[in-house]
């Protein structure tokens, strides 16, 4: 039995993680973690919580229950905290927010090798987009010249998107991309070209009406390669890949960024 320790309960996908785990004959909430129902027992905070567990309003204090790993859906600037201090009580750590720095992975994977623990950290945990992921760096290795495109909620604070920085971050890792003419020699607004990013160029858009996609566009001369993933107002997709993660992050040491990490692709 796996104990888990989810902190950002009462979110989009805290709140359907809570049935699925309750669902699942492998797994257990042992401590759920929101600063606005602090004290409540979780039924009142989630409909079909438990009405024995009393949400904790802080993971420092949620992690006082012995749990296994830690699920964290909260925010950006807080969840490098949460995963430290998770690690250094000897937790596995699945990290679903976004928003987080290439030197805040570097510090988590460097705490979670040096106490023997594992940490999966996603972007995006639906299917589909892993497999864009995939389809990108694949077409990387043919294709010279590539810009990325993300779209979210006018509301969403990060930008760009944890997707959008996973999927500059693999890019990187195969090649850097040609530019057909340099940023720096724009003449206007160099600011237009968008933000550049592990050597992409990253376009955010914010605007109501989308929940979350991601297109990445690959341009040759006469031939142009679009792959897009879209995300709908559900978060069944996300809850799905989450709980593969939690079973298979207590199977190795440090940092791994992606579903794909732990599917056989």
């Amino acid at each position: 039995m796996i104990r888990v320790c989810l902190a950002g309960v009462t979110g989009w996908v805290g709140r359907d993680l809570v049935g699925a785990i309750a669902s699942a004959p492998d797994l257990e909430l042992a401590a759920a973690v929101s600063r606005g129902s602090a004290g409540k027992p979780l039924s009142e905070a989630v409909a079909g919580g438990a009405s024995t567990l009393i949400v904790s309003g802080s993971v420092a204090e949620a992690l006082a229950a012995p749990s296994d790993v830690l699920v964290d859906y909260t925010a950006p600037e807080a969840v490098r905290s949460h995963a430290l201090e998770a690690i250094r009580r000897g937790r596995h750590v699945v990290i679903g927010t976004s928003g987080l720095r290439e030197e805040d992975f570097a510090a988590i994977d460097a705490a979670a090798r040096e106490r023997g623990v594992g940490v999966l950290a996603a972007g995006n945990f639906a299917l589909t987009a892993v497999l864009l992921q995939r389809f990108a760096e694949i077409a990387a290795r043919h294709v010279p010249q590539w810009e990325i495109l993300e779209y979210a909620k006018a509301s969403k604070p990060d930008a760009p998107s944890g997707t959008a920085r996973e999927l500059a971050a693999r890019l990187a890792r195969i090649r850097p991309p040609e530019i057909g003419h340099s940023i720096d020699r724009t003449q206007g607004h160099k600011e237009a070209r968008g933000a550049h990013l592990g050597g992409s160029q990253v376009h955010s858009v914010r605007l109501p009406g989308f929940i979350s996609s991601i297109e990445i566009l690959f341009g040759m001369r006469d031939e142009r390669l679009s792959i897009r993933h879209d995300s709908s107002s559900g978060a069944a997709p996300y809850v799905a890949g989450t709980l593969l993660a939690v079973r298979r992050v207590p199977g190795f040491v440090g940092l791994r960024r992606g579903l794909d990490t732990i599917l056989e692709l």
